[in-house]
């Protein structure tokens, strides 16, 4: 078991703030209009959101990441420092709410660099117009690294977030993101999803497998060996279980595979056995079946076992995708003449249509905030990624002029979306932010990548905590 020490950093830190050195106008009357509206709504100056995450606007807040303060200068912890604070930018830059200042214009003794008030020169890093500032001292011993890391408001002269860390050198990359945790937590309200994982599709071995990596496409590993086309996976909630779709028996059945463990079960009824979609917070999940002769969608137990039929009505349905509380059901279904999509009421079987805009609306993808759908929609013969209210109201185009876009998966938190998309040619997996910015490719490997599913986040283990 990977043993992973933690705890709050409760160092004190002095209530007084040294003189602020002199902005200019604008930015104090910026400080006074947050304080002032604070004040007329009722709202404590602590609750004030750093980073506006519904603003698809949103200004990129200036960080600057300082080198890390060694107790001795030695090799392994030069190194770990280094790898550390390179850690901290790249995670922190990954979310689309930071701008990371390059090094090279940094004004502090990168040999001692002070790493708490009232050390901290704060106008070195005003000055180079650092709004957020990444102090941390490391130390390693006894087989162990001991991390503190800290983040702060430089024009506040603030600590916003302390922590301190100790693990195992190689769990150093999981310090690093439950301390980008604490800060996303700190400035947005959200915890982020720096503990998840992404199943994909990927053909590099020779035939399609499904393969798992990082958020950040670190870490890319093979998790079937079916030696056969597999489709369609699909995380269970608890993140203890893939389900997906595999022809290694010559026509498509439903496989749900254990994580973990060297288990899992076959479903293989006659026709096709796809699209598996789980409930969440329960180990159940839908799939299409067509063993009545029709392809209708049902709701099975995480063990394959049919519990009831979903929908009843001729024509394909597919591609379900469940609302963050499990009692709707979005899916694909072709009952109007072409693939819609639409929406169901699982207690009482009532359906509406979401998706009016275009003849060929495909793979939905439910956001955990609730509020709105990704989806596909081919549109003069290229396929695009658009999103939609509950209402129909506000279909929005993501991506467009860049090949073809397809099979849209939400992050945990709701803010980021995973694709896959053929715009430098093979098919890749890429992200971009809910509001479609930010668009960049999230790993490179041999052979084509689809069928993003992003996972729920995990939990760390806290072995011990308070040493």
């Amino acid at each position: 078991m990977t043993i992973l020490y933690y705890k709050t950093q409760v160092q004190p830190i002095s209530d007084q703030c040294s003189s602020l050195p002199a902005r200019s106008l604008r930015l104090l009357v910026i400080w006074a209009a947050i304080f002032l509206s604070g004040l007329l709504q009722g709202v404590s100056y602590a609750d004030y959101d750093y980073i506006d995450i519904t603003n698809p606007f949103l200004r990129k807040m200036p960080l600057a990441v300082q080198p890390f303060k060694l107790s001795e200068r030695l090799p392994q912890n030069e190194k770990a420092a280094v790898e550390a604070a390179g850690l901290i930018s790249e995670t922190l830059e990954f979310t689309g709410y930071f701008e990371i200042i390059n090094p090279e214009a940094f004004l502090v003794d990168v040999h001692n660099p002070p790493i708490i008030r009232p050390n901290i020169e704060f106008a070195n890093w005003t000055g180079i117009g650092a709004e957020l500032l990444v102090t941390g001292g490391l130390h390693v011993r006894n087989g162990l690294v001991e991390v503190e890391l800290r983040l702060f408001d430089t024009f506040k002269q603030q600590l916003l977030v302390g922590k301190k860390y100790r693990a195992l050198p190689r769990d150093l990359r999981r310090v690093v993101r439950r301390f980008c945790s604490a800060i996303l937590f700190n400035l947005t309200g959200s915890r982020g999803y720096f503990d998840s994982d992404i199943a994909f599709i990927s053909n590099g071995s020779g035939k399609k497998e499904v393969f798992i990596c990082d958020f950040d496409g670190f870490n890319p590993r093979q998790f079937t060996k079916n030696r056969a086309i597999t489709l369609f996976p699909a995380w269970s909630s608890d993140r203890k279980w893939i389900a997906y779709t595999a022809f290694n028996a010559g026509k498509p059945n439903l496989y749900i595979k254990s994580v973990t463990r060297k288990r899992g079960y076959l479903l293989d009824k006659k026709g096709i056995n796809t699209n598996p979609a789980w409930v969440p917070g329960r180990f159940e999940l839908a799939a299409t079946l067509s063993f009545s002769g029709d392809q209708e969608i049902y709701l099975l137990t995480g063990t394959g076992k049919i519990i009831k039929r979903l929908t009843h009505r001729r024509g394909i349905d597919v591609s379900p995708t469940w609302s963050p509380d499990g009692k709707k059901m979005a899916f694909v279904s072709k009952r109007s003449g072409s693939p819609q999509i639409y929406i169901m009421t699982v207690a009482s079987g009532a359906v509406e249509r979401l998706t009016f805009e275009g003849r060929y609306n495909t793979q939905p993808d439910w956001s955990p905030k609730g509020d709105r759908i990704a989806y596909t929609a081919m549109r003069g013969g290229q396929s695009d990624i658009f999103t939609i209210g509950l209402d129909s109201s506000d279909p929005v185009k993501m991506t467009e002029n860049s090949g073809d876009n397809e099979a849209p998966s939400w992050a945990p938190d709701g803010s980021l979306i995973a694709f896959s998309s053929t715009r430098e040619g093979p098919s890749r997996i890429y992200v971009m932010t809910a509001y479609g910015t930010d668009q960049r490719r999230l790993l490179s490997m041999p052979g084509e990548q689809s069928s993003p599913a992003w996972s729920s986040n995990g939990i760390y283990t806290k072995v011990l905590s308070g040493s």
